[in-house]
C-alpha cells in the first residue's frame, strides 16, 4: 500500500512538472534558510552548558551610578578576588581572570633548537592570566602537569595541546615541560599541557599564565592590583559557590566588602558603585557586561533569525497550499474513481500526505545539499567556530526530520482534506463540478496569497529602513571630521619599552611627508570601538560631582586631524603629562553649568591633582548613535596612537599609497621588527555598525527570498488561472478585445490582493520599525516615502510576473485556443 502512495506520489509529481517544481523550489529556499538559521541558533544558546555544577558559577561583575547616568561594566577592581578569598564563606572557587594586555595579545619568542635566534611569534592571542582553580572550574583533560600543581608558583605556564604544538612542533608532551617561553620579555616555563575543551564556550584562552607572575612583575601596577575604587577592562573574577549558599547573601557580602575598601562606594542613590553575581548562563548573552575578547551573542537577533526562517517556509508551505488545492479540479476525476473503486477517505489523506512527504523530502535533500554552500555566502552573519557536519551533529538530522514531518503535515493536510473529500457523483459528472470546483475555495487562496505578499512587503520596508538607518548613522553630521584620516598605535609592549624620544622622531618624519596634512599622537580617536571611561570629579563647593565621563588625550594637533570645535576657551599645550583639560559642552553641563563657557578656568581633581579647563569642544558623538553623547574629557599629552590627517588623493588614487609606503617606511626604520599596522578611521566607524550591517544584509537576503517565493507562487496562480481560462480568452479576442484588456482582465484580481497586502503591512511594518528605532538614541525619521517606494517596487514587481504568463495568453491564437477546448 506505502509502495502505492509513493508510485502514484512520483507519477503525479512527473505529471505536473511546472507547479511541482515551483513547489519544491519553495519549501527547497525555506527549508535551506530555516536550517542555516537553525544551525547559528543552537550553536548560540549552546554556550557553556557544560561545566560541572554550572549553575553555582557567576562571573562577578559592577554596575553604577553617576550622577544618575548608568554604567555596566564586566570588569571589576582587581583587588576584589582575594578578599573574598580571605574574608567571606559560601565561595567554593575563586577564578580572577586578567587578559593580556595590548589588545589581548603578546609577542612570544620561543628558543630554536637549530638556530641561536629565537622563534618569534607576532600578535599571539588567547593569553590569560589565572589561578589553578580556573582548572577546577572547567573541566580540561590533562597531558601533562596537573591543576594542583601546575600553576601554583609565579612564572609558569600552562599551554592547550594546539598551542603546544605550534610552539615545540614534533615534540612530545613529556618533553615540552620545563621549556621556557617569553612573553613580551617576561620568561615563563612551562608546566602543564590540557586538551581543548571540545565544547561551545566563551572561554578559548590558550596559554595560561599563572596569576602568581603579576605581582613579581611590573604588570603590578598595570593591572591596579591594589586600587579598590578603580578597574582595568583585562580584569574579570568568576566565583563557584559552594553547596547550599545563596548567591543574593553573597552579593550582599561582596558589596560590604567594597564599601569597607572604598568609602566612597555609596554616596546616594544617583551616585555608587556596587558588585552583581551574573549567572554563567546569562554570560554570552547579556550585552550590558561585554568582557575584552569575548563574544555577546543577541537574543533579539536570533529571536529574529528564527521569524525570518518561519517565514520563508510558510511562503513555501503557502505555495504549496495555493498550488495545490487550485488543481483540484484536474484530479476530481481521479479522485472520484478512486472512491468509487472503494478508496476511504482516510486512504486518500494519506495518498495525498505521501505526495507531500516526497516532495518535502526532495526539497529537504536539496536544501543539505545547499546549506555549505550557504554557510560560505552568509559567512559575515554566521559567528565563528560555527560547522556542519551532517555526519556528526545528531540535532541537525533530528530537527530535519521534525522540519519532513511538519512541513509535510501542514502543508499537505489542508489540500488532502480538501481533494479526498469530493463527491464521487458530481466529480464523475465533468463541466458542473469542474466550474464549482474553480472558485470553491478561491477565498482561501486569496487569503494565503494576501499573506505571502504581506511577508513579502514587510521585509522590503524594514530593509529600506534599517538601511537608510545605518546611512543616518554613519553619514550624519558627528561632530569631527571622519575623512581621509588614518591611524596606529604602537604595540603595548612596546609603547611601554621604547623612549619618548623615539616616538617623537616617527612624529616628526611622518609629519614631513609631502601627502600629510598633519599629524598627531594621543589616545583613541573622538570616537572608537571601545570606551574609555576615567574616575574624575568636580567639586563645586558643596559637593563633589562625579559624572561617568570618557577620557582622551592628544596633543596641540589631535583637535586640528579631527577637526574638532572650541566653543570657547583655548586649545591645550604640549607637554608629556596631562595638565590641562578640554572638556565637552555634555561635562560642563553635567558638572552643574548652563551654559557651558561657565566651566572654564574652574579645576577638576584626576589623579589625585587639580587640574583647569582651558576650553570646551562643542559636543560630538564619543560612541554610535544607540548612545547619549557622553561627558568628556581631553587631556594634553602625547601618547602611542597616531593620528594623521592626509592630504586629498590624486585623481589616480596613488598619492594615498605613495604616503603610506613612506610611513610604513619610517616605521621599520625606528621599530624594525613591529608590523606597521594601520587602518582607515572612517572603517573605524562603519564597523561600530557592524551589528546593524549585518541586520540589514540579512534583511536584504530574506526579502530577496520572499520576494521570489512569492512571484513564483503568483506565477504558478497566473498558468493555472489563464489555463483554466482559456477559452474564455479566445471568445473575447474573436469579440475585439485587445491584448491589454485580456492583460488587464487576468491580473487585476492579483494586483487587488498585493494593495489588500500593502495596506496590511504597512502598519505591523511602522510599529516594528518603531521599536527597532528606539535602540538608537540619534535616529533617522520615519519617512512616508520609505512606505510609498517600498510598496510600489512590490506591485512593479508583481506584475512584471503576472506580464511572464497573461502576455503569453493574451496574444496567443484564439482558433488555436477554442480548438483546444
Amino acid at each position: 500500500m506505502i509502495k502505492n502512495y509513493f508510485r502514484t506520489a512520483i507519477r503525479n509529481f512527473w505529471h505536473n512538472k511546472v507547479f511541482s517544481l515551483i513547489n519544491v523550489f519553495g519549501l527547497a529556499v525555506g527549508i535551506s534558510a530555516s536550517m542555516v538559521i537553525f544551525l547559528i541558533v543552537y550553536y548560540e544558546f549552546s554556550f557553556d552548558r557544560f561545566e560541572p555544577g554550572r549553575e553555582r558559577i557567576y562571573r562577578v561583575v559592577l554596575d553604577a551610578k553617576y550622577s544618575g547616568n548608568e554604567g555596566h561594566s564586566a570588569a571589576i577592581p582587581a583587588p576584589l578576588g582575594p578578599a573574598i578569598e580571605n574574608e567571606l564563606t559560601g565561595v567554593e572557587q575563586t577564578v580572577p581572570l586578567f587578559q593580556y594586555q595590548d589588545e589581548g595579545t603578546a609577542k612570544v619568542s620561543i628558543p630554536n633548537l637549530r638556530s641561536s635566534d629565537p622563534v618569534i611569534y607576532k600578535k599571539q592571542a588567547g593569553i590569560i592570566y589565572v589561578n589553578q582553580r580556573y582548572f577546577y572550574m572547567l573541566p580540561y583533560k590533562w597531558i601533562s602537569g596537573s591543576p594542583e600543581a601546575s600553576l601554583k608558583e609565579p612564572f609558569s605556564v600552562v599551554l592547550t595541546e594546539k598551542r603546544m604544538q605550534q610552539y615545540f612542533p614534533s615534540m612530545p608532551p613529556a618533553d615540552v615541560i620545563g621549556k621556557k617561553i617569553d612573553y613580551d620579555k617576561n620568561k615563563v616555563t612551562v608546566t602543564g599541557i590540557v586538551k581543548e575543551l571540545d565544547e561551545t564556550t566563551a572561554f578559548t584562552a590558550t596559554d595560561f599564565i599563572s596569576l602568581a607572575t603579576i605581582s613579581k612583575t611590573h604588570l603590578q601596577d598595570q593591572f591596579m592590583m591594589n586600587v579598590w575604587n578603580d578597574w582595568m577592562a583585562y580584569s574579570n573574577l568568576y566565583i563557584k559557590l559552594s553547596k547550599g549558599s545563596s548567591a543574593p547573601q553573597l552579593e550582599s557580602q561582596i558589596n560590604k566588602l567594597l564599601k569597607k575598601y572604598n568609602k566612597d562606594a555609596y554616596k546616594d542613590a544617583n551616585n555608587y558603585t556596587s558588585f552583581h553575581l551574573q549567572p554563567l548562563a546569562d554570560i554570552h548573552f547579556n550585552r550590558n557586561y561585554q568582557a575584552f575578547g569575548m563574544r555577546n551573542g543577541y537574543k533579539p537577533a536570533l529571536y529574529g533569525l528564527i521569524a525570518i526562517g518561519a517565514f520563508l517556509l510558510l511562503l513555501g508551505c503557502i505555495n504549496f497550499v495555493n498550488l495545490t488545492t487550485a488543481q483540484s479540479t484536474q484530479r476530481a476525476k481521479e479522485i472520484g474513481i478512486r472512491k468509487t473503486l472503494g478508496s476511504s477517505k482516510k486512504q486518500l489523506v494519506f495518498q495525498f500526505l505521501s505526495e507531500t512527504f516526497c516532495i518535502t523530502a526532495i526539497a529537504t535533500l536539496i536544501s543539505v545539499a545547499l546549506t555549505p554552500f550557504l554557510l560560505k555566502i552568509f559567512s559575515d552573519f554566521t559567528p565563528p567556530g560555527l560547522e556542519f557536519n551532517l555526519m556528526q551533529q545528531g540535532s541537525v538530522v533530528i530537527f530535519l526530520l521534525l522540519l519532513i514531518i511538519t512541513v509535510s503535515f501542514f502543508s499537505g493536510l489542508y489540500p488532502a482534506l480538501i481533494l479526498s473529500g469530493f463527491n464521487p457523483v458530481l466529480v464523475l459528472k465533468g463541466p458542473a463540478f469542474a466550474n464549482a470546483g474553480r472558485t470553491r475555495k478561491a477565498g482561501v487562496r486569496k487569503t494565503l496569497t494576501v499573506v505571502q505578499f504581506v511577508i513579502a512587503q514587510f521585509f522590503i520596508i524594514a530593509t529600506v529602513m534599517v538601511s537608510k538607518q545605518i546611512n543616518y548613522s554613519i553619514n550624519s553630521d558627528i561632530g569631527f571630521n571622519k575623512e581621509a584620516i588614518i591611524k596606529f598605535d604602537l604595540p603595548f609592549n612596546l609603547a611601554r619599552d621604547t623612549t619618548a624620544a623615539n616616538s617623537k622622531l616617527l612624529l616628526h618624519q611622518i609629519q614631513s611627508l609631502a601627502g600629510v596634512s598633519i599629524a598627531s599622537t594621543g589616545f583613541f580617536s573622538p570616537a572608537d570601538n571601545g570606551v574609555a571611561f576615567t574616575n574624575i570629579s568636580y567639586n563645586n563647593g558643596k559637593e563633589e560631582i562625579k559624572p561617568n565621563t570618557q577620557i582622551r588625550w592628544g596633543d596641540p594637533n589631535f583637535i586640528k586631524v579631527y577637526q574638532l570645535k572650541l566653543v570657547a576657551g583655548r586649545n591645550v599645550e604640549a607637554s608629556d603629562s596631562i595638565k590641562e583639560f578640554l572638556v565637552n559642552e555634555t561635562y560642563a553641563r553635567a558638572i552643574g553649568f548652563v551654559h557651558p563657557e561657565q566651566a572654564l578656568n574652574k579645576f577638576i581633581q584626576f589623579n589625585g591633582k587639580n587640574i583647569p579647563i582651558v576650553g570646551i569642544l562643542k559636543d560630538f558623538h564619543d560612541q554610535n548613535t544607540h548612545a547619549l553623547i557622553s561627558p568628556l574629557v581631553l587631556g594634553g599629552n602625547n601618547g602611542s596612537f597616531f593620528h594623521i590627517k592626509l592630504k586629498p588623493n590624486a585623481a589616480n588614487g596613488t598619492s594615498w599609497k605613495v604616503t603610506i609606503a613612506a610611513m610604513q617606511k619610517a616605521f621599520k626604520q625606528i621599530y624594525p621588527e613591529e608590523d606597521f599596522n594601520y587602518r582607515f578611521f572612517d572603517d573605524t566607524l562603519a564597523k561600530m555598525y557592524e551589528s546593524e550591517q549585518q541586520t540589514a544584509g540579512l534583511l536584504k537576503w530574506a526579502t530577496g527570498l520572499a520576494i521570489l517565493i512569492s512571484c513564483m507562487g503568483l506565477l504558478g496562480l497566473v498558468i493555472y488561472t489563464t489555463n483554466t481560462r482559456t477559452k474564455e480568452i479566445g471568445i473575447r479576442k474573436i469579440l475585439g478585445a485587445s491584448v491589454i484588456n485580456i492583460v488587464s482582465i487576468l491580473s487585476k484580481d492579483f494586483v487587488r490582493l498585493v494593495i489588500i497586502a500593502f495596506i496590511i503591512a504597512a502598519p505591523i511594518t511602522w510599529w516594528a520599525v518603531y521599536k527597532w528605532l528606539q535602540n538608537f538614541a540619534y535616529k533617522t525619521s520615519m519617512s512616508w516615502w520609505v512606505f510609498a517606494i517600498s510598496g510600489a517596487a512590490l506591485l512593479l514587481l508583481a506584475l512584471i510576473t503576472l506580464s511572464i504568463q497573461t502576455i503569453k495568453t493574451a496574444v496567443a491564437n484564439p482558433v488555436e485556443s477554442l480548438r483546444t477546448e
